[in-house]
C-alpha cells in the first residue's frame, strides 16, 4: 500500500507516516495558541520535521466548541502558514479544514492532503482534491456537526460497524466524485461523537478499517479517550497513554499516526518497524567490539 502525493510517496506496507500537528488556532485543547504566530507556528512545524514526522497537519479552526472562526478567518490563518512553510521545506503539508473553499485555497498554496473532520459536511471537497492531482483526501467517521461534544452517544447495531460503513460510504461518494482510490485515506474519528468506550473499541477493531482497503489514520493523540482509560489524566499527563495507544494501533494496521510528540513518537514506532523487520537498526556495534 503505497501513499503517493505531488512530491512524495510513502510505502505503507514498511513505513509508519508521522503526521504532526501545528495549530493555527488561540484555543487548541493541547497547546493553547503556543503556535497562534506565524512565527511559531512555522518554526514549530521544522522542529516536527527535525523530529522525524514525514507530513505537518495544519489547522485553523479548534476540533471542539469554541469561539465562531468565519471562513475567511480561517483562510487568513491556513493560507499564510502554507505559504511560508513552502519557501523554507518540501515536507507534504496536511491541511485540517471541512470547508471547500479553504480546502481549494491551500492546495493551491502548495498543501498535498486535506484531513476532512466532519464527514464530508461539504462533499464538495472531494471534487476539489479531485481536479488536483497528486493531492489526497481523508474521510472520517464523525457522530455529530463539526465543532460539537457527545452527549450519551449511541450506536446500533455497535460504532465499529457504524463507523466502517461510514468511512466505506464516504470513500465511495470521493472517487464518484472523482478522487482516486489512492488517494483516499480514512480515519475512524476517536472521540469524535464518541464516548470513552467507543473510542477504545474502535481502536481494537482496527483491522476492520484496515479491510475497506485504504491507508487508515488514527488521530488519538492526547485525547480525552485516554485521559480517562487512567483514571482522568490532564491534557499534559497522556504522553505515555499516547504511546501505547499507536504502537497498538500500528499492530492492528494503521499506517498514519497523528500525533503532538513527534519525537517520543518517532522513537517507538521507528523502534517498532525495527523489531517487525521493516528497517535496520540505526547502528549494530553491540557485540563487535
Amino acid at each position: 500500500m503505497h501513499l503517493s502525493l505531488r512530491t512524495r510517496s510513502f510505502d505503507l506496507d514498511r513505513t509508519v507516516a508521522l503526521m504532526a500537528i501545528v495549530n493555527r488556532t488561540p484555543d487548541s485543547f493541547y497547546d493553547r495558541g503556543r503556535t497562534f504566530d506565524l512565527s511559531a507556528a512555522v518554526d514549530a512545524a521544522l522542529e516536527h520535521v527535525a523530529q522525524g514526522a514525514h507530513i505537518i497537519d495544519v489547522g485553523g479552526v479548534k476540533a471542539g466548541p469554541g469561539a465562531e472562526v468565519t471562513p475567511e478567518m480561517e483562510r487568513e490563518r491556513i493560507l499564510p502558514f502554507v505559504e511560508a512553510f513552502r519557501r523554507v521545506s518540501d515536507a507534504p503539508l496536511s491541511v485540517d479544514t471541512y470547508r471547500a473553499a479553504v480546502a481549494a485555497a491551500a492546495l493551491d498554496a502548495g498543501a498535498d492532503i486535506v484531513n476532512d473532520v466532519s464527514g464530508m459536511v461539504e462533499p464538495e471537497i472531494a471534487d476539489v482534491v479531485a481536479a488536483r492531482p497528486g493531492t489526497v483526501l481523508v474521510v472520517m467517521h464523525t457522530g455529530g456537526p463539526p465543532r460539537t461534544r457527545p452527549f450519551r452517544p449511541t450506536y446500533t447495531p455497535d460504532v465499529t460497524t457504524v463507523a466502517v460503513e461510514a468511512c466505506r460510504r464516504l470513500a465511495r461518494e470521493a472517487q464518484r466524485r472523482g478522487v482516486p482510490a489512492g488517494g483516499i485515506v480514512v480515519d475512524p474519528g476517536h472521540d469524535f461523537g464518541k464516548n470513552t468506550l467507543h473510542s477504545l473499541e474502535l481502536t481494537r477493531e482496527l483491522p476492520q478499517f484496515c479491510a475497506l482497503g485504504y491507508p487508515v489514520l488514527v488521530a488519538l493523540s492526547n485525547k480525552e479517550f485516554l485521559g480517562e482509560t487512567l483514571g482522568g489524566l490532564g491534557v499534559d499527563q497522556r504522553v505515555e497513554a499516547s504511546l501505547a495507544a499507536v504502537v497498538t494501533s500500528v499492530m492492528l494496521g494503521a499506517r498514519i499516526v497523528r500525533v503532538h510528540n513527534t519525537q517520543a513518537m518517532a522513537r517507538a514506532v521507528r523502534t517498532l518497524e525495527a523489531i517487525l523487520g521493516w528497517r535496520q537498526p540505526g547502528m549494530t556495534a553491540r557485540g563487535l567490539e
